[in-house]
């Protein structure tokens, strides 16, 4: 071959390709050839001799194991912007936590300005549960809103729903969305539709400091070692945000995004999604579509085949389940993947439907469905069998549920299907796709405690916390997987990401150690040594010019 661009040497790399050639098998694959920005070869040491010229770049990454690029298949670091404004209350496990967090974000917070927390879990709320009343004790008559970890919930001030005329909205929104009492609204405003009607009354920062929010959120992801990020998300000002934060300098990462289609959007609505499809900058592109068909089980909003114990989370998000189908043919028949929100194992049920009718009519699409938290024993061969990848987030079983039961989103459910909790060895046992991610900011970006937890069904650093279903521990190769030949293959890339092949970009990520022989604790803490995106690195070395 014509000499490298750039050769990138380590003690190890792990293509990740689905039939490894013989040196790979060997363990003698330690070098990457980079040209265009693209993989030109993978070898030995030996071999890399070849492909070096007089202006090759040469990287020596010593005793560092490379591997493909990671993805995360699923956060949302535009909207998390938002998400994460005012104080951080993911640390609060107690009423008493949660009023100290509050005091402070209040006391921090200038005069007239809206009082904001963010990470919530719902067992910090004392009994009997989210109020306005209890919020207005401590910040007064002061607008705050503090947002619930799983981004689908919020409790607002009496100050707050006067602001956003919420009372107004009430019928239109339903009773579901907005939490009503004898004594009227209780301040609490759910999924998407309300939280959206009630961040229109909060003055948000200009584009410009988003950016710049945004540049710095990308360049901490990627010392983790991510390389692709798929964001499901593209609202409000995402793009002038994007294009903004790209004029700074190259985004450290690849974004992957997905605007929303809700059931209110009619015909006109989808071809102003499909318009979007265009849209691209020198590292972001607009890929595929986010439909919510259900909430979360922590917010009564799943759509369960049966009522949970609160006789709750027993419908749709939309209302209309034939306009679904008729949504996701309409994207399918313009060449547009989908992911569909799936927590409930009713919503899990019915995307498989459609998507199994997309692929009895011929589609060759890939369309996803996201979390699968709960799904009974008949719904998993048909992943498989239709063509659906599951993306799944390990740390939402991980951090927000325990072994004994005791947590919010266990006591909701019956036993049987509190069982039946993020099945994901029984996916890949199964030969479905399953790609990881995080879910940012609802769990922590950082793919090595994604891959950890999911290896360990608890918290990796926690020996002593019982696992969480631990009969759905994944290997250290299929978290791996996760991140890379199982997230390309979920966004229809594989030839493009997760791979190191020819032809493929030249994304890799440099681990101090190697992620396929770390126990799940010892991977938490191993450095990430670079990152490369096109094969420019995003974490500067000494380079050696040979």
């Amino acid at each position: 071959m014509r000499y490298a661009d750039q050769v990138v040497l380590a003690r190890r790399v792990h293509p990740m390709t689905a039939e490894e050639p013989s040196y790979v098998v060997a363990g003698a694959a330690e070098a990457v050839a980079i040209r265009g920005g693209r993989i030109a070869a993978v070898g030995s040491r030996a071999e890399a001799r070849a492909w070096i010229g007089p202006g090759t770049t040469v990287t020596d990454h010593g005793a560092g194991v490379i591997t493909p690029g990671l993805v995360d298949a699923h956060s949302h670091p535009i909207l998390g912007l938002r998400m994460t404004a005012g104080h951080d209350l993911s640390g609060a496990s107690s009423p008493a936590d949660l009023r100290a967090g509050l005091a402070a974000a209040a006391e921090a917070t200038a005069p007239g300005a809206w009082v904001q927390a963010w990470g919530l879990t719902p067992d910090a709320w004392p009994t009997p549960g989210p109020h306005r009343a209890w919020l207005d004790a401590i910040v007064g008559d002061r607008p705050a809103i503090v947002r619930f970890f799983d981004g689908h919930a919020v409790v607002a001030s009496t100050r707050a729903l006067e602001l956003a005329a919420t009372a107004d909205l009430v019928d239109v929104l339903g009773p579901g969305l907005v939490g009503r009492d004898t004594q009227g609204l209780t301040g609490v405003v759910r999924e998407p539709a309300g939280l959206a009607h009630l961040d229109e009354a909060i003055p948000q920062p200009s584009v410009h400091d988003e950016a710049a929010r945004l540049h710095d959120l990308l360049a901490a992801m990627a010392a983790t070692g991510l390389t692709t990020v798929h964001a499901l998300d593209l609202e409000g000002d995402a793009l002038a945000v994007l294009e903004a934060a790209e004029a700074r300098g190259p985004l450290p990462l690849r974004l992957l995004l997905s605007p929303w289609c809700g059931p209110e959007l009619d015909e006109d609505g989808w071809r102003e999604l499909l318009a979007l499809q265009q849209r691209s900058g020198e590292r972001w592109a607009v890929r595929g579509v986010k439909i919510f068909l259900d909430g979360t089980i922590d917010h009564g909003t799943a759509w369960l085949s049966r009522p949970d114990r609160w006789g709750q989370s027993d419908v749709s998000l939309w209302p209309d389940r034939d306009r679904y189908a008729a949504a996701l043919a309409f994207f399918d028949r313009h060449g547009v993947a989908t992911a569909t929100h799936a927590i409930g194992d009713a919503a899990v049920g019915r995307a498989l439907d459609v998507i199994g009718g997309l692929r009895r009519a011929g589609s060759t699409l890939v369309h996803r469905i996201e979390h699968i938290e709960t799904a009974p024993d008949h719904l998993l061969p048909r992943f498989a069998e239709v063509g659906a990848a599951a993306c799944m987030q390990p740390t939402h079983c991980t951090r927000y549920v325990t072994a004994d039961g005791s947590d919010n989103w266990s006591a909701r459910l019956p036993e049987h299907q509190a069982r039946q909790a993020w099945r994901t060895r029984d996916l890949r046992d199964l030969g479905a796709v399953v790609a990881l991610g995080s879910d940012w900011p609802i769990a922590h970006y950082d793919p090595r405690q994604v891959m950890a937890d999911a290896q360990e069904r608890r918290p990796a650093e926690r020996p002593d916390a019982a696992p969480v279903g631990p009969e759905q521990r994944l290997t250290a190769r299929m978290a791996l997987e996760g991140y890379t030949t199982h997230a390309a293959a979920a966004d229809g890339l594989s030839a493009e990401l997760g791979v190191l092949a020819p032809g493929a970009r030249a994304d890799l990520t440099v681990f101090a150690d190697d992620p396929l022989e770390l126990a799940p604790s010892a991977l938490l803490t191993c450095p990430v040594l670079a990152t490369y995106v096109g094969g420019e690195p995003a974490q500067r070395h000494t380079d050696l010019h040979r």
